[in-house]
């Protein structure tokens, strides 16, 4: 079976968000553009990883660049999307891998995200070879959502979705871990629980 490739050059819409409450949320990127959406379930921290690697390739981009990037140094303001997920939200694939880079002559950062696929090997190298191939194989590899954006939508990506990241349980000043509503078993409290 051929890879089917979510293709968004450019997206008219380019976001993380999540359903659900704190706690309890599921994390999605969402591509739309024409009509047409795709949105792809991933972790918190993934979302959370790809944002800070998208700001700190936009930053290497407009240093190498001398400043001559058409990448601006934050997000503008006037194009914040604070907006919820598109419904219905209809998971494509969960993601296991994800890749970016930057395309020099488009002026462009490319994202992808693969599915997540099972692989058998006997080794770490085997494993490792399985991986290199997997990620080469544009043929027969996994479902793969690939989107460009120019650096204005980049920026504004990637500070939504920490946004989003951030919106969750706020933390316990003690021990750090999530404050559940009812409150938490604070491990610095000797167990005892511990509310906002």
């Amino acid at each position: 079976m051929s890879r089917q490739v979510f293709l968004y050059d450019p997206p008219d819409r380019f976001i993380a968000g999540t359903v659900g409450l704190p706690g309890r949320r599921t994390f999605y990127l969402q591509a739309s553009a024409s009509g047409r959406t795709t949105s792809v379930a991933l972790e918190k921290a993934q979302v959370e990883a790809l944002a800070e690697r998208i700001d700190e390739l936009l930053d290497e981009v407009v240093r190498r660049s001398g400043g001559n990037a058409p990448v601006p140094a934050v997000a503008p303001t006037e194009i914040d999307d604070t907006e919820p997920l598109e419904t219905p939200v209809e998971e494509e694939f969960r993601v296991g891998t994800m890749a970016l880079a930057w395309d020099g002559d488009g002026e462009r950062m490319v994202v992808e995200a693969q599915a997540v696929v099972e692989l058998e090997a006997d080794s770490d190298e085997d494993l490792a070879d399985a991986e290199e191939r997997l990620l080469q194989d544009d043929e027969n590899g996994p479902p793969m959502l690939r989107v460009r954006l120019d650096g204005t939508m980049a920026r504004s990506f990637a500070k939504r979705a920490l946004e989003v990241v951030n919106a969750g349980r706020p933390p316990c000043p003690l021990c750090s871990l999530p404050l559940d509503p009812e409150g938490h078993v604070c491990p610095r409290q000797n167990g005892y629980r511990r509310g906002e």
